[in-house]
């Protein structure tokens, strides 16, 4: 059996090459041969921007030798048990050959492999004495093949055991450029921008896009090294990473490819959830749960915590204290796709539990002194451009703080040191929609810092992002402003200044009205952080929220925005006027539905919630509507043993009065 690889199923710089089973029969070993020359062959030296002598001698001598494995196989391929071997041995050869040649022209991977420069001649200096190796005990004499492709044959081995496969002198010219780039920026010196821009023109990097390439596989890189725990690379990862921002900000004053940056945009475009990122945390460990997975009692820990819990003996839930009917550990698949993307909106990488809280710092601390000192001078060139540039610097200024802070809580802390939220605000007024759209978005980034959210305030931003909210030139920007809202109202104090702003909670009603999917349901999860001020309950009432998010129920097929619905109802049923306005629309059978379906776990605690709530306010005459449904009853006993503790408390209170109002009906009929 011969096996393959997939590009994506291995890291850069590294050769899974398979050696073939001992019983492969010959045209199957040959046929495979002829596959992985041919592939090599197809590699042309425009492809390469450096390695590139390595690469053609290394093309040309596979060229020969795919003639003799063509010629073997015409012949037809019987061969010896000693042939047998030296061909399993061209195999493995072939296959990291065809793999490196696919590292040194992998797009956005040029200056990653021209820094590791030496590692990749020692590569195929190796490789070709491999080649040579087996050329040279491989039994021609007892090979049905040509003459001429037999003393070329011997040609190859004799050339592949002499072959001088060195750094190209221009390779290292340029690697040495770079290192002493790096160290200006270390030292905190800007690097002079005519080397800059040569050192780019040998990579053949001669565009915004060539370099955002360039940034992403780095990124890509560093987030390997993390998950594996080896960071011997990162430090290196992290300045190369810093410097090719530097050149994509600095250098590059055209967004080159408007498929790219849409792209990027949309892949940025934020989607909330009601649920606290400290319902992320083990309840064990206290760490951000990795494979969150649901016990018995309905609590929900990081696997490998409950496991140890349990190999020492406890049978025990250890939360509630409740003794587990069945140690069965069912995965919470739902709440891991929302931590993931909480990690990646917060550059935390997801890597095992030993290395978490090290991978939660290094988001908060660069990687390197040289990220640090590129990404100070980034945030002030673009502050400054922000303020002084032209229209379209200022459009791309706000695109690539948008970009820079992202999932990166350093890249954050110095854009807002900078002085760049004043000057953004200053551009949510601009007639342009894509500029609005990329201000908006970089404001929500940093506003998911502790500092931003003091600064778009102090700065008075308050009002402009409400205006974005009310009459965006898009829904996307309108929704981006929505979800600025939620973060800002995460502090207590802002809370009922929001609130008190006039329109501003009608606006994010207009958007559950109006708005996409995405937009209704950050407008409904920026109200649930509203309403954790209590003085905006009447205020979210008086708005008309209520139906909306009934008709949200009725309509939605997204589990989460239907979530998030239920939340916030759940929150205003709280309230007596709340639960009059509740009260009022079709929604009771919508929630019994809810509970007797396969909704999420959260989903039938808030639907219980409602209910509950609404008995206790709303008197009698709700009771008497949910007791005569038995449906509902048995859904509650449900909840009983396979809610969550809160869910199970909230069912056990409404089946307590539902039991009461029928046991009253009961003696007083009787």
């Amino acid at each position: 059996m011969i096996q393959k690889f997939d590009r994506a199923e291995r890291r850069i710089l590294s050769f899974p090459a398979v050696r073939p089973c001992e019983s492969v029969e010959p045209a199957i070993l040959t046929d495979s041969l002829i596959a992985h020359s041919r592939a090599i062959c197809g590699f042309q030296s425009e492809l390469f921007v450096t390695q590139r002598r390595n690469a053609r001698e290394t093309v040309r001598q596979s060229r020969i030798l795919l003639e003799f494995f063509e010629d073997v196989r015409e012949r037809g391929p019987v061969l010896p048990c000693s042939a047998v071997l030296c061909f399993s041995e061209l195999h493995t050869a072939f296959q990291k050959i065809r793999f490196l040649l696919e590292d040194c022209s992998c797009e956005g991977a040029r200056v990653w492999i021209l820094m590791r420069s030496q590692f990749v001649a020692a590569q195929f200096r190796a490789l070709a004495r491999a080649i040579g190796t087996a050329l040279d005990v491989l039994p021609l004499d007892s090979i049905d093949a040509g003459g001429e492709v037999k003393e070329l044959v011997e040609l190859v081995a004799k050339q592949a055991r002499r072959a001088n496969f060195e750094l190209d002198s221009r390779d290292e010219y340029t690697m040495r450029q770079v290192r002493s780039m790096l160290l200006y920026f270390d030292k905190g010196i800007e690097p002079d921008r005519g080397v800059i821009e040569r050192v780019l023109d040998y990579l053949d990097i001669r565009s915004w896009s060539d370099c955002n390439k360039e940034i992403k596989f780095l990124e890509g890189e560093i987030n390997f090294e993390c998950s594996e725990g080896k960071e011997r690379e990162a430090p290196l990862l992290s300045s190369l990473m810093a410097f090719m921002s530097y050149c994509r900000v600095v250098l590059f004053e055209v967004l080159d490819h408007r498929s790219t940056q849409q792209s990027d945009v949309t892949h940025n475009l934020e989607t909330l959830s009601c649920l606290n990122p400290e319902d992320f945390r083990c309840p064990i460990s206290l760490e951000l749960m990795t494979d969150p997975v649901t016990v018995s009692t309905g609590q929900t820990y990081d696997r490998s915590s409950i496991q140890r819990w349990l190999k020492a003996g406890n049978i025990t839930c250890p939360k509630t204290g409740e003794r587990l009917a069945s140690t069965e550990l069912v995965p919470n698949s739902a709440l891991r796709k929302l931590i993931k993307h909480f990690c990646a909106d917060n550059g935390i990488s997801l890597a095992n539990s030993g290395r978490r809280s090290s991978d939660i710092t290094r988001t908060i601390v660069p990687g390197s002194t040289v990220a640090a000192e590129a990404m100070k001078k980034l945030s002030k060139f673009l502050a400054r451009r922000l303020v002084f540039g032209t229209t379209e610097q200022k459009h791309k200024a706000a695109y690539e703080i948008r970009l820079l802070a992202k999932s990166n809580i350093f890249n954050r802390t110095c854009l807002i040191e900078a002085g760049t939220v004043l000057p953004l605000l200053n551009l949510l007024s601009s007639a342009d929609a894509a500029t609005q759209e990329n201000a908006t978005a970089a404001l929500l980034k940093l506003s998911k810092h502790t500092s931003g959210k003091r600064v778009i305030v102090d700065c008075g931003g308050l009002s402009p992002i409400l205006s974005v909210l009310r009459k965006g030139s898009s829904l996307e920007a309108r929704q981006i402003a929505a979800a600025t809202i939620f973060y800002l109202s995460s502090v207590k104090g802002y809370r009922k200044l929001i609130g008190e702003t006039p329109d501003a909670i009608p606006a994010l009603v207009d958007l559950i009205r109006n708005g996409k999917p995405c937009g209704k349901q950050n407008a409904v999860v920026a109200i649930f952080g509203l309403l954790l001020y209590p003085g905006n309950q009447c205020r979210v009432i008086a708005a008309g929220t209520i139906p909306l998010l009934v008709n949200v129920l009725a309509s939605s097929e997204r589990d989460d925005l239907i979530v998030d619905s239920l939340a916030v109802l759940a929150s205003l049923a709280e309230n007596a006027d709340g639960t009059v306005a509740i009260l009022r629309t079709p929604v009771l059978p919508l929630i019994i539905g809810f509970l007797q379906s396969a909704a999420s776990k959260p989903g039938k605690e808030y639907s219980v919630s409602i209910l509950l709530a609404l008995c206790s306010n709303g008197g009698s005459d709700t009771i008497e509507v949910l007791a005569r449904d038995s449906s509902l009853t048995a859904s509650l006993y449900s909840l009983l043993t396979d809610g969550t503790s809160h869910a199970s408390k909230k069912a056990r209170s409404l089946l307590k009065i539902l039991l009461n109002f029928n046991e009253r009906n009961r003696c007083r009929f009787s």
